[in-house]
C-alpha cells in the first residue's frame, strides 16, 4: 500500500509546474513522486498528446469472465456506499480495458459516456498517459493519481485510486479496481476502501478454484500463522513466508511459475536458485502440505533479494468513509458514528473485510509483503498439469495476438515460429508450397517429394546443419513432414534417434544435428479451409523433456490458427497481385514519342491495396502535348477499373482537342453517368469521387493551359532555380456536377520543369502537409537535373515506405520549337491567293530539305485554304510546323467545321477532304477562342 499523503484534495502547484517543465523539455529534479515522474517520462517516449484524450475502444468484452463475475457483488456494494456523490468505481482487466462501472449519481453516467470513460475503453498507460489504472498495471501495486499528476489535461480535475487484483493461487495479475472523484471531494479513506474492495474480489476469485486447491491454501495460511504465534510467544522475531502477491509488489516472473510447476510435479522438498537477470536471483522453496482431510500437496515460495522479510499481522480495520456531496464525510444509515478513520499501516495488510463489506465463503485471501512470495500450491500431478494447462492457454492467447498482424505470407510464417519459441520449442520452422507464396492455391493433395520452400526459421540453431530460409526441397515419404502432410494431422517423434524415417532425408546432415542435441520433433500440417499450405516443424534441443501428446495437441492448435492467417494472407496476395496486374495494364507502359517535353514518371502502389491513381502523356495536334494526373478515391479492383475507364475517356476527349476546362466538364458528366448506371449489386460499388489535373503545353508559344478538379496544384521549377506552386482555380471533384471548371495559363520558358503528382506523395500521417510541400520544393530546387534525376530526388526527400495511398509523380521539362521550324502566312480573302500560298510553302519545304513532301503539302494546302476562303470568315492564316511530322494548319474566324463525306460518281465536288484524308497521316479540327484550326500532318521521310 502507498500511504496517503497530506496533500489529498489540494492539487500541488509544484507538481503542475514540474509537469510543464517536463513537457517543455527541461530536466525535472523535484516535485512529483518518483512513480509519477517515471510515468510522465514513459508517456513522453510514447509521444502521447497531453492535450488530447482518445482512449481506444473495444466492443467485444467478455462480461462473463471470472474476474467480472467475482467483482460484481463488490461493485454493487461500493455503489451503495457512494450513492448521492459524484464518485464512480470501475473494474478493468489486465490490459486496462474497463469491464464494469458504478456511479454515485445516475446523471453522471451520461457525462462519462460523452468523454469515453465507459466500459470498453482502454485506460492502459501507453494509450492515455498517466492515470491510476494504467499506473497500477505498470507498478503492480496500489496507486493513486491526483489532479495535476495526470498526464493529459482532460483528467486533471480527478482524483483516482486503483488497486491491482491478483489471483490468490499464483499471484497472476487479473485486473484493477479503480475509484475516481473530483479532487475537491476526495477523503483520505478511499484508498483503504479500495484496498478492501480488491481484497473481497480476490476472495471470490479464490472461490472459483477447486476445493482441493483451496484446502491446500488454507493449510498453508494456517501453518504460517502458527509459526508466527509460537515465535511471538517465545519472544523470537521470525520472518515466515508471506502469502501470494509479494516479492516487492511485482507479479512473479513466468520463469518462477514454470520452475514452481516442476517442483510441485517432482513431489519432494527442495530449494533451488533461479536467475532473474541483471545479476539477481530468487530462491524457490518447495515444502509439503497435508490438509486435515488428507489432501497431500506442496507449496512453493520465492525469496527475493530486495530487503528484510516482513510479517503479515491480521487485523480488523475501522469503518471506512467515502466522499460525500459537498465534501464532508457522513455516516451511513446502518453504521454508528465513528471518529475519523485512521490510515492503514502500509506494512500491515488486513485479512478480512469491513463489517458491512460483502464477504465470500472460504479462506481469507492472503496479501503480499516484501521479500517473499507464494508462487504456487498444488498436488504433485494435478498441480503440474493445471499450471501447464494455464501456460499453454496463455501461449495460445499470446499467439492469437501476435500471429496475423499483417496480410503478408512470409511475415505471418515468421510470427508463427516466433510465437512457438521458446515456450513450445527450441527451434521452429515453416515450409510452404511455392504457389502459396505467390498467392496461388496449391494442389488438393500433397505427395512425397512435393517441393516446399523454407519460409521461416527461428530459435537457437548455432552449429546446426539446417536448410536456410529460401531453400526449396521435397521431403521423402518416410519423413515425419511427408507423413503429416499425407495424413493431414500432427506427427510426433519423441526420440529422433529412433526415427529412421527422419534420418533418411539427409543422413549426414541429420547425424550432425543429433550430435548437436536435437532430440524430439512435432511436425504439423498447415491446413486452412480444406487446403494444405505447407508444414510447421517444432524441435527440442536444450529442453531435456521429450514431446508428449499434449504438446502435439498444442502445436496442432497453434498451427490451425496460424494456417487461417496464412490463407488470409495468401488470398490477399492473390487479390492484390490481380489488382496490381490490372492496374499496371491500364497505365501507360511506354510513353508516346513527342518533342514538346522530356518526361520521367513514377508510380508506387499503396502498401495496403492498389488505388486509382493514373497519369498520362498524350500528343496533340500542333506539336502540343497533354499531361494528365488523376486519382480515383478508394482502393481495390473497383478503383483500378474506374481509373481505366476514366483514363480511356480522357484519351477520347483529348483527340477532340477540347480545352482543359471543357474536357474536365465532360469527364465530370461521365463520372455521374457511371454512378447512374450502377445496378446496386454488392459488387457494383459507388464512385465516391475522383480528382484530375489536365495540362496542355504548346512548344511554339511556350504556354501551358491547365485546369484541375480538386487535385493538388502542380509545381513549376524555372530555369533560374525558382520553385513555385502557381495559384490555379481548384475546381470541384469529379462526380459532383453542376459546378464549372476554370483554366489557368502559365508561361514556361524552355528548360522549365512542370511537376504533377497525386496527394499520396505529400500526405503522411507522421508529417504535416506544409512540411511535405517544403521538402518537395527543396528537392526540386535544382533546375540542372534531368526529369529522371528529379524523380529520384523527390522520392528520396519524401519517402513513402508504408503509404496507405498510391503515389504518382510526373516530371516534364519543357522544350521549345525553334523559330526556324515555323512558317506563317496571312491569307487575303481572295481565291487568287491560293497559288501564292502554294508557292511560298514549296519554297519553305525546299529550304527545309523536304522536297519529297511538296506534292502532298500542295494538295492539302490548296483544299484547306480554298475551303476557308469560300466558307469561313477572316482572318485566315496558314502555318507550317516542322517537328517529328510536317504539320499544315489553316486557321479562320469561323466555328463551323468541315466534315468528310464520300462524293457520288455524278458529283462535281465534295472530294477535297477525302483526298486530304487519303494523303495525310492524320487530320482534324480544333477550336480556339477566335475560331478554329484545321490541321493535317504527314510523316517525314
Amino acid at each position: 500500500m502507498i500511504p496517503v499523503t497530506d496533500d489529498w484534495g489540494d492539487p500541488d502547484l509544484v507538481t503542475a509546474r514540474a509537469r510543464e517543465r517536463l513537457l517543455s523539455g527541461e530536466v525535472v529534479l523535484g516535485g512529483p513522486r518518483g512513480a509519477i515522474l517515471s510515468s510522465w517520462q514513459r508517456c513522453q517516449l510514447l509521444a502521447i498528446n497531453p492535450d488530447g484524450w482518445a482512449p481506444p475502444y473495444e466492443a467485444d468484452l467478455d462480461l462473463d469472465a471470472p474476474l467480472a463475475r467475482a467483482a460484481g457483488p463488490t461493485l454493487d456494494w461500493l455503489q451503495s456506499r457512494i450513492t448521492g456523490t459524484r464518485a464512480r468505481v470501475s473494474l478493468a482487466d489486465s490490459q486496462g480495458r474497463k469491464l464494469l462501472r458504478r456511479v454515485g449519481e445516475a446523471s453522471l453516467a451520461g457525462r462519462l459516456d460523452a468523454v469515453s470513460d465507459a466500459p470498453g475503453f482502454c485506460f492502459a498507460e501507453h494509450t492515455v498517459g498517466t492515470n491510476a489504472i494504467g499506473l497500477a498495471l505498470v507498478e503492480r501495486r496500489p496507486c493513486h493519481v491526483l489532479g495535476a499528476e495526470h498526464f493529459t489535461e482532460h483528467t486533471q480535475q480527478d482524483a483516482c485510486v486503483s488497486v491491482p487484483i491478483l489471483n490468490p493461487l499464483d499471484g497472476h495479475l487479473e485486473g484493477v479496481i479503480d475509484f475516481a472523484c473530483d479532487v475537491a471531494d476526495v477523503t483520505p479513506d478511499v484508498e483503504y476502501l479500495m484496498y478492501e474492495a480488491g481484497h473481497a474480489i480476490e476472495r471470490r476469485i479464490l472461490e472459483q478454484a477447486s476445493e482441493r486447491e483451496r484446502a491446500l491454501l488454507r493449510t498453508y495460511v494456517a501453518a504460517e500463522r502458527r509459526v508466527h504465534t509460537l515465535a511471538r510467544a517465545a519472544g523470537t522475531p521470525v520472518a515466515p513466508g508471506a502469502l501470494p502477491g509479494g516479492g516487492g509488489g511485482h507479479e512473479a516472473p513466468p520463469i518462477l511459475r514454470e520452475k514452481a510447476a516442476e517442483l510441485v510435479g517432482a513431489g519432494r522438498r527442495a530449494a533451488v536458485e533461479v536467475p532473474l537477470g541483471h545479476g539477481l536471483t530468487a530462491t524457490l522453496l518447495c515444502r509439503p502440505l497435508v490438509t486435515p482431510s488428507g489432501v497431500a500437496g506442496f507449496a512453493v515460495e520465492a525469496l527475493f533479494p530486495d530487503g528484510p522479510l516482513q510479517h503479515v499481522t491480521p487485523s480488523t480495520p475501522d469503518i471506512v468513509g467515502v466522499p460525500q456531496p459537498g465534501g464532508p464525510q457522513r455516516a451511513s444509515a446502518d453504521t454508528p458514528p465513528t471518529p475519523r478513520p485512521r490510515r492503514p499501516d502500509p506494512a500491515s495488510y488486513p485479512m478480512a473485510g469491513t463489517p458491512d463489506m460483502p464477504d465470500a465463503t472460504g479462506p481469507a485471501a492472503p496479501r503480499r509483503t516484501t521479500g517473499v512470495q507464494l508462487i504456487s500450491v498444488g498436488e504433485q500431478g494435478i498441480g503440474r498439469l493445471a499450471v501447464a494447462s494455464r501456460r499453454r492457454l496463455r501461449l495460445l492467447i499470446e499467439a492469437a495476438a501476435h500471429i496475423g498482424t499483417t496480410l503478408d505470407v512470409t511475415r505471418t510464417a515468421e510470427e508463427l515460429v516466433r510465437a512457438a519459441v521458446p515456450e513450445l520449442a527450441d527451434l521452429a520452422m515453416v515450409d510452404l508450397a511455392e504457389p502459396v507464396l505467390r498467392g496461388e492455391e496449391p494442389g488438393n493433395s500433397f505427395e512425397a517429394g512435393t517441393m516446399l520452400r523454407r519460409t521461416a526459421l527461428h530459435g537457437f540453431h548455432e552449429g546446426l546443419s539446417l536448410y536456410p530460409v529460401g531453400h526449396v526441397a521435397g521431403f521423402l515419404a518416410t519423413t515425419p513432414q511427408a507423413r503429416c502432410l499425407t495424413a493431414g494431422r500432427a506427427v510426433l517423434e519423441a526420440d529422433l534417434r529412433a526415427a529412421p524415417g527422419w534420418k533418411a532425408q539427409d543422413p549426414e546432415r541429420v547425424e550432425r544435428n543429433l550430435a548437436q542435441g536435437i532430440h524430439s520433433l512435432i511436425t504439423v500440417p498447415l491446413i486452412a479451409r480444406g487446403v494444405t499450405l505447407g508444414v510447421a516443424s517444432f524441435y527440442r534441443r536444450t529442453q531435456p523433456e521429450p514431446y508428449e501428446e499434449d504438446d502435439a495437441a498444442l502445436a496442432s492448435e497453434l498451427a490451425t490458427r496460424a494456417a487461417l492467417c496464412l490463407d488470409n494472407a495468401r488470398r490477399y496476395t492473390r487479390e492484390r497481385a490481380t489488382a496490381l496486374t490490372l492496374q499496371r495494364s491500364l497505365l501507360p507502359r511506354e510513353l508516346p514519342e513527342q518533342s514538346a517535353v522530356e518526361v520521367a514518371h513514377r508510380y508506387l502502389p499503396a502498401q495496403a491495396d492498389v488505388g486509382g491513381d493514373w497519369f498520362d502523356v498524350i500528343p496533340l495536334s500542333g506539336a502540343r502535348v497533354a499531361l494528365v494526373v488523376g486519382d480515383v478515391v478508394g482502393h481495390g479492383l473497383h478503383a483500378a477499373v474506374t481509373m481505366g475507364r476514366l483514363r480511356t475517356a480522357v484519351h477520347s476527349f483529348a483527340t477532340l482537342d477540347l480545352a482543359p476546362d471543357e474536357l474536365l466538364a465532360r469527364l465530370d458528366d461521365l463520372v455521374i453517368d457511371f454512378d447512374r448506371s450502377r445496378t446496386g449489386g454488392p459488387d457494383d460499388a459507388e464512385i465516391i469521387g475522383a480528382t484530375c489535373l489536365y495540362a496542355v503545353y504548346d512548344p511554339v508559344s511556350q504556354s501551358c493551359t491547365l485546369a484541375r478538379a480538386a487535385h493538388p496544384p502542380p509545381v513549376v521549377v524555372h530555369p533560374d532555380g525558382t520553385v513555385e506552386t502557381p495559384d490555379l482555380p481548384a475546381g470541384p471533384p469529379l462526380g459532383l456536377g453542376g459546378l464549372p471548371f476554370e483554366t489557368g495559363e502559365l508561361h514556361l520558358p524552355e528548360g522549365s520543369q512542370l511537376v504533377l503528382y497525386s496527394d499520396g506523395l505529400i500526405e503522411d500521417r507522421d508529417r504535416d502537409i506544409d512540411d511535405s510541400l517544403d521538402l518537395l520544393h527543396q528537392a526540386l530546387a535544382h533546375p540542372d537535373r534531368t526529369p529522371e534525376q528529379t524523380c529520384r530526388a523527390v522520392l528520396e526527400a519524401l519517402p513513402t515506405p508504408h503509404s496507405s495511398d498510391d503515389v504518382t509523380l510526373l516530371v516534364a521539362r519543357t522544350r521549345a520549337l525553334p523559330p526556324a521550324n515555323i512558317a506563317r502566312w496571312d491569307v487575303p480573302d481572295d481565291p487568287a491567293a491560293v497559288s501564292d500560298i502554294r508557292a511560298a510553302a514549296l519554297r519553305q519545304l525546299s529550304e527545309w530539305g523536304l522536297d519529297e513532301a511538296a506534292f502532298t503539302t500542295e494538295l492539302v494546302l490548296s483544299e484547306l485554304v480554298s475551303n476557308a476562303i469560300r466558307h469561313a470568315k477572316g482572318p485566315i492564316q496558314v502555318r507550317l510546323l516542322r517537328d517529328r511530322t510536317l504539320i499544315c494548319e489553316v486557321s479562320d474566324g469561323s466555328s463551323t467545321a468541315p466534315h468528310l463525306r464520300h462524293a457520288a460518281d455524278t458529283d462535281e465536288g465534295g472530294r477535297g477532304l477525302f483526298l486530304v484524308a487519303q494523303f495525310a497521316d492524320r487530320w482534324g479540327t480544333r477550336y480556339t477562342a477566335h475560331g478554329k484550326v484545321i490541321w493535317a500532318s504527314q510523316p517525314l521521310g
